[in-house]
């Protein structure tokens, strides 16, 4: 089975095929730099870092594209405030960006544009719309007039003959029942203060959803693969870099539209009257450790809603310590004679991932394979069948594995949460051993049973694992 996606614009899961073969071309919109990105935020950041892996992991060369919004009118409004331009308010926020992702472990993508670098290609975007009778100015701003663009409305599904037409909305964000036509240049107002460019369209600045459209253009060209991003998206920002795109190029903008369903958290929205609303550098200060994180963000389904748990630690905890049991295990594997039977279970499992992500990323479907694969490795040095050989066979099919998902800890420096009371257990029970103490040994075996903790002696020394 090859890779198969979601695509928002049929509403259908499609069989991926690139524009060019062997090559994959992504465009994530990436945040909007007024504020900390907060974990929903990351949510769909995440996605795009799963998908991206996935299609290295699957033999495609990639090409990502994240795009930076560091002018809109929050932004404006931020830096105004301040007293501080522009580049310094927005430079803060990117720097947080690139610290949080990297905490998080998203891969770089191979570019991050600045729409403020990028006036020119927008202007270019700008005229080219007027000439083909898509844009017309009003008092110095340009709008883009959706009935001269027959195909507005189909990637969000929306009924034309309901839309109003004509009017103008200038404001970069509108509600979704308020459709009509939409800034693409705005003439400088006082409001902005000194944020605005010189140029043949006049003074002004671009409207937000222009910026998309001229970086992906001019960094992935006509057509390009997949375009990302969260649900909220869809309208009116792709849906008007579409038609803004189209009507230059007279090709479809992207062959594929991936949408990220929202992120719950404890169940609810979002929100800083609730006390559910966190950045990544909050959950660290928590003591969330950077995979814990990962982990939790990526749970279940992208179409899916996700509710993320800030009480939900220790469970995450325990399944990652299924992990890394699993290559203290293989560490101290003393068997042979089961290379064989090893390779059948990775051919299995991995097949048993590639299936899963290629069912439209169905992650908790890769997931499973992934623990179904520890449980056979767990199996195999418990029957002393794992050596040498078998050892780096294992890990190696382990490491495949994190390739995609980005969370194990295989180095041997992850550190079980309850390592330090398991040691003590052991350790008392084997001095209670040496003293013929053996109801104190019992006590402390049946303490280490009751944490699922195995354990077994090896020549002198005594190694444990979870069930």
């Amino acid at each position: 089975m090859a890779l198969r996606l979601y695509n928002t614009l049929t509403r259908s899961v499609e069989p991926f095929v690139p524009r060019d073969s062997g090559k994959a071309t992504m465009y994530t919109c990436g945040p909007t730099v007024y504020a900390r990105a907060h974990i929903g935020n990351f949510r769909t950041f995440l996605v795009s870092d799963l998908l991206r892996r996935y299609l290295a992991y699957a033999g495609y060369d990639v090409k990502w594209v994240m795009n930076l919004t560091d002018i809109d009118d929050t932004t404006i409004k931020g830096a105004n405030a301040e007293g501080v331009s522009l580049r310094d308010y927005t430079d803060r926020y990117i720097a947080s960006f690139h610290e949080d992702r990297r905490t998080l472990g998203i891969t770089d993508a191979d570019l991050y544009p600045r729409a403020t670098d990028h006036i020119p290609e927008m202007v270019k975007m700008v005229e080219d719309l007027i000439t083909a009778k898509h844009a017309y100015v009003v008092d110095g701003s340009a709008y883009f007039k959706i009935e001269s663009f027959p195909n507005y409305g189909k990637l969000a599904r929306l009924n034309m003959e309901e839309l109003r037409v004509g009017e103008r909305v200038a404001s970069d964000e509108y509600e979704k029942e308020d459709v009509r036509d939409f800034a693409l240049w705005k003439a400088w107002d006082a409001v902005d203060g000194p944020v605005a460019w010189d140029t043949g369209l006049g003074k002004g600045r671009p409207g937000w959803h222009l910026e998309c459209s001229a970086m992906s253009l001019k960094y992935l060209g006509k057509g390009f693969d997949i375009h990302l991003g969260g649900v909220d998206l869809i309208f009116p920002h792709h849906q008007n870099e579409i038609a803004q795109t189209e009507g230059v190029t007279h090709e479809p903008l992207a062959r594929y539209w991936v949408h990220s369903e929202h992120l719950l958290v404890d169940g609810q929205k979002m929100s800083k009257s609730l006390g559910n609303f966190y950045t990544v550098s909050d959950m660290v200060n928590m003591g969330w450790k950077a995979r814990e994180i990962r982990y939790g963000l990526l749970a279940g389904h992208y179409r899916q809603r996700t509710n993320f748990q800030a009480s939900g630690l220790e469970s995450i905890r325990q399944a990652l310590a299924r992990f890394e049991a699993c290559s203290v295990n293989l560490e101290h594997a003393e068997g042979q004679g089961g290379r064989a039977e090893l390779q059948d279970r990775i051919a299995q499992r991995e097949q048993e991932f590639r299936d899963g992500f290629d069912d439209d990323l169905n992650y908790p479907e890769a997931l499973a394979a992934v623990f179904n694969f520890v449980r056979d490795a767990n199996t195999l040095c418990q029957e002393r069948k794992i050596g040498g050989s078998e050892r780096d066979l294992a890990m190696e099919a382990m490491k495949r594995f994190d390739s995609v998902l980005g969370f194990l800890d295989l180095s041997g420096e992850a550190v079980d949460p309850e390592a330090a009371e398991i040691e003590a257990l052991i350790e008392a029970r084997n001095a209670a051993r040496k003293a013929k103490d053996w109801t104190e040994a019992d006590r402390a075996r049946d303490a280490l049973t009751e944490r699922g903790i195995v354990i077994e002696d090896r020549a002198g020394k005594t190694v444990w694992r979870r069930k």
